[in-house]
């Protein structure tokens, strides 16, 4: 799933899947070897979120809490990657999309919203994750804290020390 567009003004999530013409090959639970249903993922995840993951809609509603915290760095400024085009010696105008003015300094941010958004409507109380170099973890954070929610970061250690 990716967001429609950059606009500020987004109101719906646009689902890249709905355009293929051939469907995804449905994720296998690790365990069983069965294609992976709602009731394994409930655990982890909430119904809304996974509703969006297997749905067919084209579209889905951003809601508008979600939209709000989103407005705080979106829309995401394109750059053009003039030296690149050089470089490629293409006519072709190329430009991305700088995610780094979001408070986290990624992407990331754009997920985490969402998430904790739908964790609070369901109930959740506190979201725990480990992260690598912490841009993930503290894109929750942050997103917790829009919504109330505790936050628990657990940084991944490459040492192999616990601690």
């Amino acid at each position: 799933m990716t967001q429609q567009s950059t606009d500020a003004h987004q109101i719906k999530y646009v689902l890249d899947e709905a355009d293929l013409k051939t469907p995804v090959p449905p994720v296998l639970h690790p365990g069983t070897g069965q294609p992976i249903g709602p009731q394994d993922l409930a655990p982890l995840f909430p119904m809304a979120l996974i509703a969006q993951e297997v749905s067919q809609e084209r579209w889905i509603d951003i809601p508008e809490a979600v939209r709000d915290a989103l407005r705080l760095w979106r829309p995401s400024p394109l750059y053009r990657a003039r030296r690149l085009e050089r470089a490629l010696d293409t006519p072709a105008r190329i430009y991305y999309k700088y995610e780094g003015v979001s408070p986290a300094g990624s992407h990331k941010p754009n997920t985490s919203v969402a998430q904790a958004y739908y964790n609070k409507i369901e109930g959740v109380q506190r979201l725990t994750t480990e992260t690598g170099a912490g841009q993930w973890g503290s894109a929750l954070a942050m997103a917790c804290s829009f919504f109330g929610l505790a936050a628990c970061r657990r940084e991944k250690s490459d040492s192999g020390l616990n601690g």
